[in-house]
């Protein structure tokens, strides 16, 4: 039995390919930020809250157009989402919590900005 295949080629779609390019030069964008703060801040928690912000958008335009959810019903898209900022809460707590019982254990105190070895411990 021989079984015969037809390929039909379509035209490309200009505004799928533009949707595609705007995506990408959003994400260059906002990488583009995170370099500028990354090499002009101070490192510190505002530093960090605005690294993670700019993360969490990349990851929702990846999620959204590269996996193709932005075309879904937007629970879909939010189900996938947002259990990932609680994920990254979680990591981001646990990790404060056992640096800090590190630095606890170690007899590390924080005065006035400057980390110093309690004598007393």
């Amino acid at each position: 039995m021989e079984q015969a295949t037809t390929v039909i080629v379509q035209p490309r779609d200009k505004k799928k390919e533009w949707g595609i390019w705007k995506i990408a030069l959003y994400m260059f964008l906002i990488t583009a930020v995170e370099y500028v703060f990354a090499f002009t801040m101070e490192a510190g928690t505002l530093r960090n809250v605005i690294f993670v912000t700019l993360t969490i958008v990349k990851a929702f335009y990846i999620v959204s157009e590269f996996m193709h959810l932005g075309h879904e019903a937007k629970g879909l898209m939010y189900s996938i989402v947002l259990p990932m900022i609680f994920v990254i809460w979680l990591i981001v707590a646990r990790v404060n919590l056992e640096g800090a019982a590190i630095k606890d254990s170690r007899g590390i105190v924080d005065y006035e900005g400057t980390e110093q070895v309690d004598p007393d411990h």
